[in-house]
């Protein structure tokens, strides 16, 4: 029998992330045969059409002008207060809700839902979320004593799959009094699909309708790409509907600079809190702190300072943007080739409206992958299909991609 001096709980922790492992294959690939060579369709960083890991100029400009005191002096546990104001600003544009609002700052988007997980779900009890997800929510709940379950994403007709979520909603709070619900959108990862207005309205319906009966639901809207899933207001216009819900239930989201910034290593994040009850709002920042002192104690100060510098100088701001907006083109584009080379050629994608990644449904996604790399495609497979990375492939090795896709699938499937 093996040793182990891990605590009960801890001895069967293992990481398997199916990213990271596909990448490491890539990277065999790539120096065996050569970059050119190589469809990387795997890493979800912004890839440039050269296929160097590409950053925004203005960022760049400006991080690099801080003073060292930015760069190495402690932040307060909660975040730079400009940076707390700036990313409540940035989350919501012009939609913002009516209502309380606080943010706090976080170790990236992942950092977000580990601080809703940690304290917005019971210990031992389950978590929604749809079946195309980011692996590493389960992580997460994992590691937080909860259970991750799913409702389905799409119904026949590739739409949002409103009565399955009620229905999961309904089951869970047969056996719990409280609810946190994880949705990606707009742009969700993997897929690229976005819930429409209407989409919300039924989930905030549900919501709203178990909330008069007495449980409390905690709602958190991972938004990471949402600065490459169209124009800043239409996107957010959704927004307004969290204000004045029930004061048993809030909204949270997951804000982070990794993609919107193009800062990924530089882990830094929010997340911001919305609710009607001013004592909610209290309670957020307050036990969101403590958590924060628990795990990293505080963030990334020369990041936070970046973001407030870039929002405070109209100038540079106004060229951030417009750099930003050129990186979505791109990447829309690759997308863009994808589904209607896809549609063209008789491949089942999932609905992609934007972001970084889109999908494809298999049986057997790991046999799919593995069959792409006879053609020296690398892409991950996930639960149910094949992750493709549109922000990590050029446009140039976009086009053809979809038939090398639906040639790996049929010869795994049939």
């Amino acid at each position: 029998m093996t040793m182990s001096m891990a605590a009960s709980h801890a001895a069967d922790k293992r990481l398997k992330d199916a990213i990271f492992g596909a990448a490491a294959a890539c990277r065999e690939a790539t120096g065996k045969y050569g970059a050119d060579k190589v469809t990387n369709a795997t890493m979800g960083v912004m890839m440039d059409e050269e296929g160097k890991l590409a950053c925004l100029p203005t960022m760049e400009r400006v991080y690099r002008s801080l003073p060292m005191e930015d760069l190495i002096a402690y932040a307060p546990i909660a975040g730079l207060p400009d940076y707390l104001e700036a990313v409540v600003d940035l989350t919501f544009a012009d939609q913002r809700p009516e209502g309380y609002t606080a943010a706090i700052a976080t170790a990236g988007g992942t950092g977000a839902i580990h601080h809703a997980v940690a304290n917005y779900a019971e210990k031992g009890s389950k978590v929604l979320t749809s079946d195309w997800f980011w692996g590493t929510y389960g992580v997460i709940c994992r590691e937080n004593a909860c259970e991750l379950t799913n409702f389905k994403l799409f119904d026949e007709q590739q739409k949002f799959h409103a009565e399955d979520f009620t229905g999961k909603v309904s089951e869970i709070l047969k056996t719990q009094d409280s609810l946190l619900v994880i949705i990606n959108s707009p742009a969700h990862n993997p897929t690229g699909f976005s819930l429409t207005e209407e989409d919300w309205d039924k989930v905030l319906d549900v919501c709203k309708g178990y909330a008069a009966k007495g449980k409390k639901i905690s709602l958190l809207v991972d938004i990471a790409y949402i600065d490459y899933a169209g124009e800043k207001q239409e996107t957010r216009r959704f927004m307004k509907k969290f204000g004045n819900l029930p004061e048993n239930v809030l909204v949270m989201f997951a804000f982070s600079m990794s993609k919107g910034y193009t800062f990924y290593g530089q882990r830094t994040g929010a997340l911001i809190a919305v609710s009607s009850s001013k004592d909610v709002i209290s309670e957020f920042t307050e036990i969101s702190k403590y958590t924060s002192r628990a795990t990293w104690s505080n963030i990334n100060r020369g990041a936070m300072t970046l973001l407030t510098r870039i929002q405070q100088d109209k100038a540079a701001l106004a060229q951030f943007e417009k750099e930003r907006e050129d990186f979505y083109k791109m990447i829309q584009a690759r997308g863009d080739i994808f589904m209607q080379e896809a549609s063209a050629c008789g491949l089942d994608a999932l609905p992609y409206k934007g972001g970084f990644f889109l999908s494809v449904p298999a049986a057997d996604p790991a046999a799919v992958c593995d069959k792409l790399h006879d053609d020296l495609v690398f892409a991950v497979p996930l639960k149910l299909g094949v992750r493709i990375a549109a922000c990590s492939v050029s446009s140039a090795k976009m086009k053809g991609l979809a038939r090398k896709v639906l040639k790996a699938w049929k010869a795994v499937e049939g």
